[in-house]
């Protein structure tokens, strides 16, 4: 018994290839029909035609990352019925090729953020960096959207002011499209990356959710979820939600899955086990109040999918993701518990019990530098991850079975 070892690959476009994810001690893809726009159907055919091309190279698809919910869902605008018709027939359609697993996010408009794609460690390595101050100038001064200084105290308006007065038109244009661009359209984010004015649509997008709070976003996700569980529930396929990353609000955008609290509200508004979780170490530990163990611990009967980093969390809010095995994120006690929520679900007769696992995101380093990659996801740095997990799962399954 082991945690099912996989890697993301997006598509015939991801510069790393499967046949060198075949290498890394991988057994599992995780991936999504990337060619599809949003909102559309996923049919048999397609699914399966990626799904062979995987197999081909003595891989397994084992989850789906992601089957994006379309924004007019997130916004309940009128046109949501049809889109969340062709949301269920897409999970029918990967229920019955064998997919089991859908890990998507219900966050507006910004999947992820990062300030910094490139942040060299002192070792010479590369991560991603989220600078609080340089994303409130981002968002003040660069972006300037309507109303945003309502959002801000005085002090993280001057702070954010005098890092803005140091930036030269170059870098300020690096950041907008970092942020606006680059982190998203390899996952098919709003904003392509031919869009001419980045900046006029991504206002327009934001606009479109003047109005939404966090309550009326949680009634949209709950209109969501009670639609499209029992099509999950009759092909025995699990939605796993990712956490918002980071884990608090942005832009003026409500968050509704960045907490306890918000984990009690999801599995009370649709308390089926098919309504599930992405339990991201990463994300969720971008929070100082938050205990990952315990999390774990206590929703974990609902979690169908592992991703595991480690994120180095400073004082004055910012943080970079740091090795997989950072001592202050302590993942051996993570493991521990993912370990005996394995075992207690064989002892139950539960199916489920080999979680997919990967490591989410890498640093650049080595011959990453000698390649292409999409930000997070070098090959060299997410292999080191790798294998740096899978040996903290045998030493910790070896001392838990002796003991």
């Amino acid at each position: 018994m082991e945690l099912k070892k996989t890697l993301r690959w997006f598509g015939d476009k991801d510069p790393i290839s499967l046949a060198q994810i075949a290498q890394t001690g991988a057994k599992g893809i995780v991936t999504a029909l990337h060619h599809i726009p949003n909102g559309e159907v996923w049919t048999v055919q397609e699914i399966l035609k990626t799904k062979n091309k995987i197999e081909s190279h003595g891989l397994t698809w084992d989850v789906v990352e992601s089957l994006p919910v379309h924004e007019n869902i997130k916004k309940g605008l009128a046109s949501r019925d049809l889109l969340i018709e062709n949301y269920k027939v897409s999970v029918k359609n990967l229920g019955l090729c064998g997919l089991k697993t859908i890990c998507y996010n219900f966050m507006p408009v910004l999947d992820w953020a990062r300030t910094d794609l490139n942040y060299t460690l002192n070792n010479g390595t590369e991560a991603m960096y989220f600078q609080v101050d340089l994303f409130t100038a981002f968002d003040i001064f660069i972006l300037k959207r309507p109303n945003a200084l309502q959002d801000y105290t005085k002090k993280q308006i001057i702070a954010a002011e005098a890092i803005y007065k140091t930036l030269n038109k170059k870098e300020i244009q690096e950041i907008a499209y970092n942020i606006i661009v680059v982190t998203q359209a390899f996952i098919d984010g709003a904003v392509g990356e031919d869009e001419k004015e980045p900046i006029k649509l991504f206002l327009k997008l934001l606009a479109e959710y003047n109005g939404i709070d966090k309550n009326k976003l949680r009634e949209n996700f709950s209109h969501f979820l009670n639609e499209v569980i029992p099509t999950a529930e009759k092909y025995d396929v699990n939605l796993a939600v990712h956490p918002d990353d980071p884990p608090f609000p942005l832009l003026g955008l409500p968050r509704i899955v960045s907490s306890i609290e918000d984990f009690n509200w999801l599995s009370k508004t649709c308390p089926s086990l098919n309504n599930g979780i992405t339990f991201c170490t990463g994300s969720l530990g971008a929070r100082k109040d938050h205990n990952l163990s315990k999390i774990f611990e206590q929703y974990a009967e609902r979690i169908h999918f592992l991703h595991l980093r480690s994120t180095k969390l400073l004082d004055n809010g910012d943080f970079y993701e740091t090795e997989h095995l950072d001592e202050t994120v302590n993942l051996a006690t993570v493991m521990k518990v993912i370990i005996a929520e394995q075992i207690r679900r064989k002892e139950t007769g539960r199916l489920d019990y080999n979680i997919p696992i990967r490591p989410d995101h890498g640093h650049k380093m080595l011959d990453d530098f000698n390649r292409k990659s999409n930000p997070g996801y070098p090959l060299i740095g997410r292999l080191k991850g790798l294998a740096e997990l899978s040996g903290l799962e045998a030493g910790m399954r070896y001392l838990m079975v002796k003991k």
